[in-house]
């Protein structure tokens, strides 16, 4: 019996804003909006339509490879073979995320050693509790924000929108503060803002391994995607304009938590409790969802060779327990390092997005080679326009690479440092590529192989003793198949 679908267009609208939405969206928009005023928006918009052509490509492709594991790397392998996959998801996904996740951390403690001036603790402090607290709990497989995350990300959204509204009304006019609107209208400047901007909306890729529960997915998905960054956009734009009305362009660029600043500065001590709480909630929720993400995105990449088998590791309670390990290993030591300005937090964010705006660039040409490799496949969705969609999303991503920064000095360290962690890659995806995978480093997988070895049963079949060692076993009433007759029943794999 087909199982029923229950997600409706809400729940895919819920999931893009609360992965998309967090509290470092936040700080990019106070410095964004500090630097030339009120046409930020104009660079916002931008981003966001750049960020709709990418969500549209992703929805192309997961029509041809639905319901994969291993996040977008599967795509890329089908495309670009294992080198170029294993460069730009490591790099593009697992690292950016890495850096992302500190960067929310960092904004959780200097929320916390604001809101608790009187205990003498920096913020790095509450930073790393927070990491290691996470850490045990997903180690016992215990997600304990999972229920409460579309809660949050609705209770985040719906906070700001009102929270923007007030202060675009002047609800409050004996606080309002005389300044001009725009600081710099040149288009120079604005465009100089891209990337930047490109941060506020990244993550809507994360709705797709939900497609498979999603009533008429068809529709809903693609919808939900786009819908999902216009909501966001739209609250963006009246924090914006609230943010014009109520503090100082010169305090908000100063500022790792203008939220805070505009709240306290909109409606006193209790704008200051309700923006502190909520952010703090969200940080809570990014932070878990990247801690449980990445493990997970590691145990796909795994069970199709891109990376080592160990991170297939699962303890007692089905956490894959060493990428979790890694990963809490890093951002306890990027946040030990002291992220506390607003110029080193912007810094690890435009770095985080130049690779993941790397790898939106690759999906985009995933979906060119396929469109010229298999023009006719079947494709539950598909994009209008041939191929003019992807090749406008890849020349606007390279834009906002090469714009990632306004300063020029900050942005040659950033590309440097991309280089530099793509290079490490390279050489090892070669000598992982050539002498484990044993494949050729830029031949494409066939689509059909790549989703075989997405499955337990590959896992079986080429790696009997790993599979034993890691408990995936076939259900014991199920009858094998038989390979010289080819009869007999698929079996059902699990993981005990």
């Amino acid at each position: 019996m087909q199982k029923e679908k229950n997600l409706g267009l809400g729940s895919v609208i819920a999931t893009g804003v609360g992965l998309i939405v967090a509290t470092s969206c936040l700080l990019s928009i106070g410095q964004g909006a500090s630097a030339i005023g009120t046409p930020f928006i104009i660079s916002m918009t931008l981003a966001c339509i750049f960020n709709i052509l990418t969500a549209l490509s992703i929805c192309e492709l997961n029509a041809l490879m639905p319901n994969l594991t291993g996040g977008m790397a599967q795509f890329t392998l089908a495309c670009c073979g294992p080198l170029i996959t294993i460069v730009t998801n490591v790099g593009g996904f697992l690292c950016c995320q890495v850096i992302l996740g500190s960067s929310e951390a960092a904004m959780f403690g200097n929320t916390l050693s604001q809101v608790l001036s009187a205990i003498p603790l920096p913020g790095s402090a509450y930073s790393i509790c927070l990491v290691l607290i996470l850490c045990l709990f997903n180690l016992r497989g215990v997600d304990m924000f999972a229920k409460i995350q579309n809660i949050v990300a609705y209770t985040l959204i719906a906070s700001l929108i009102v929270m923007g509204i007030l202060g675009y009304i002047k609800i409050n006019p004996s606080a309002v503060i005389q300044q001009p609107a725009v600081l710099s209208a040149k288009a120079k400047d604005i465009f100089s803002l891209l990337g930047l901007s490109f941060f506020l909306f990244i993550g809507v890729e994360f709705i797709v391994p939900i497609s498979s529960e999603v009533k008429n997915a068809r529709k809903i998905v693609p919808l939900g995607m786009v819908l999902s960054l216009v909501i966001i956009l739209a609250m963006q734009i009246l924090i914006t304009l609230g943010f014009k009305n109520y503090t100082s362009w010169e305090e908000l660029s100063k500022s790792t938590i203008p939220h805070v600043l505009y709240g306290s500065a909109l409606l006193g001590k209790a704008g200051t409790v309700w923006m502190s709480i909520v952010s703090l909630l969200a940080v809570v929720s990014t932070v878990n969802t990247i801690m449980f993400g990445i493990p997970q995105l590691c145990y796909g990449m795994a069970k199709i060779d891109l990376l080592p088998k160990f991170f297939m590791k699962k303890n007692s309670k089905n956490c894959p327990y060493i990428g979790l390990l890694l990963v809490t290993l890093a951002l306890s030591v990027i946040n030990a390092s002291g992220l506390s300005s607003s110029e080193k937090l912007v810094f690890l964010i435009n770095t985080g997005c130049v690779f993941w705006i790397f790898c939106y660039v690759m999906l985009h040409i995933d979906v060119i080679i396929l469109r010229i490799r298999m023009p006719n496949a079947p494709r539950t969705f598909k994009l209008p326009l041939g191929i003019l969609v992807p090749l406008i999303g890849i020349v606007g991503n390279l834009y906002m690479i090469w714009n990632i920064a306004p300063d020029s000095s900050n942005r040659l360290i950033i590309f440097a440092i991309f280089a530099g962690v793509s290079a490490l890659l390279a050489a090892y995806a070669f000598i992982w590529v050539r002498i484990k995978m044993k494949r050729p480093l830029f031949k494409a997988l066939a689509i059909k192989e790549v989703m075989a070895m997405d499955t337990d049963l590959y896992q079986i079949r080429h790696y009997p003793l790993l599979a034993k060692k890691l408990n995936i076993q076939a259900s014991p009433d199920i009858e094998p198949v038989n390979a010289e007759t080819n009869t007999g029943t698929r079996p059902e794999l699990k993981l005990i």
